[in-house]
């Protein structure tokens, strides 16, 4: 089977309910996700070669939510992540990011990010997908995520609270993920803060041939045991806070783990 088979197979085996017109009640469209994940789908098994581990964690059925770290100047982390559920999981699961408020101010990226399933973070978004059982893909360092530089690449930035609280109040399983290999991809050196604001963009990532294109490097996604918490999301600061605390130390021993896994490889002359 080819790969634009293979992807357009998979949509089709979306467990989501599309109309006669191929599009579900929140304008996700099976058209714009088979054009989508043409491109993807070869950028994830031929450019980055992706490797993916523990997709079996991912619940296959109901709501959930992805957590993750940022990895890379650029959404390469977000795209390989929706790709993976796609490709890796059986049956597919689309998951649905929570996008900057930013990519609206562009017509064409706007109406892909929306037909795709990826909508403003906003709590009453992501709180409607998961009520209707969908998978959340959250990253909860935010922007500050994207911005870190080449030799931060694999540490991780403050988390923001309100994933847990929306995890509390929605009954929603975490399951814990680590990205690694984006911030060698796009090996960031600088932020350009004022082109970004000259864009309508918050930065633009530097590297050391200038553009943040890509780099051909190896990704690879590690998806952890699902991770749950009890309370109804009222809770005081300090103890959601703690269960943050907890989702974060487990984000950052899957990204101990990948790296001494790469390492093992790199030595073994497996992994260039």
């Amino acid at each position: 089977m080819s790969l634009d088979d293979s992807l357009a197979a998979r949509v089709e085996r979306l467990e989501l309910p599309f109309n006669e017109y191929g599009v579900d009640p929140y304008g996700i469209s099976k058209k714009h996700l088979k054009l989508a994940l043409e491109a993807f789908g070869l950028l994830y098994r031929h450019y980055f070669r992706v490797r993916c581990v523990g997709a079996q964690h991912i619940p296959p059925r109901g709501r959930a939510m992805l957590v993750g770290n940022h990895s890379g100047g650029v959404a390469v982390d977000g795209a390989m992540v929706l790709t993976s559920t796609l490709l890796e999981m059986n049956p597919p699961r689309l998951s649905q990011g929570m996008v900057e408020r930013f990519i609206h101010k562009f017509p064409v990226a706007s109406l892909w990010a929306s037909r795709t399933g990826q909508f403003t973070g906003l709590p009453e978004h992501a709180r409607r997908l998961l009520e209707d059982d969908r998978l959340l893909m959250i990253f909860p360092e935010g922007a500050r995520g994207t911005a870190k530089l080449f030799r931060d690449r694999y540490s991780l930035v403050d988390f923001g609270t309100g994933f847990m609280r929306m995890a509390l109040q929605t009954r929603s399983p975490i399951v814990p993920f680590a990205f690694l290999g984006g911030g060698s991809a796009i090996p960031t050196i600088f932020n350009a803060y004022a082109l970004g604001r000259l864009l309508g963009v918050p930065y633009v990532p530097l590297t050391p041939y200038l553009l943040p294109v890509p780099l051909p490097v190896r990704l690879e996604i590690h998806y952890g045991e699902p991770l749950h918490f009890q309370g109804t999301g009222d809770e005081e600061d300090h103890v959601i806070e703690g269960y943050v605390q907890q989702v974060k130390q487990a984000i950052t021993r899957l990204i101990e783990t990948g790296r001494q896994e790469r390492q093992h490889r790199r030595e073994q002359g497996l992994l260039p």
